[in-house]
């Protein structure tokens, strides 16, 4: 049995950014604290979706492949790794 991504985020580019703590510094519970981890960009290929290597938040393209798919079901992803194709 898979586990879904703990965060998803649908977005509309392939090219994405994470810090593991944009959620933490803005909106109305924003907290001025030191957490996340380094910035990194992700690309999203054919896939439709990558997941950040550091905290596991996964980026699915909105249109993609991937974007309503059961997301238990789908392979680990970070830049660079290959999920193998079926």
């Amino acid at each position: 049995m898979s586990l879904p991504p703990p965060e998803l985020s649908k977005v509309t580019t392939r090219r994405v950014w994470c810090d593991g703590a944009t959620d933490i510094r803005t909106g109305v519970n924003y907290k001025p604290a030191a957490l996340g981890h380094p910035k990194v960009y992700l690309e999203i290929d054919e896939h439709g979706y990558v997941d950040c290597g550091y905290c596991d938040r996964r980026f699915v393209l909105i249109g993609g492949p991937a974007d309503g798919v059961d997301q238990s079901q789908l392979m680990d992803i970070s830049e660079g790794a290959d999920p193998g194709h079926p």
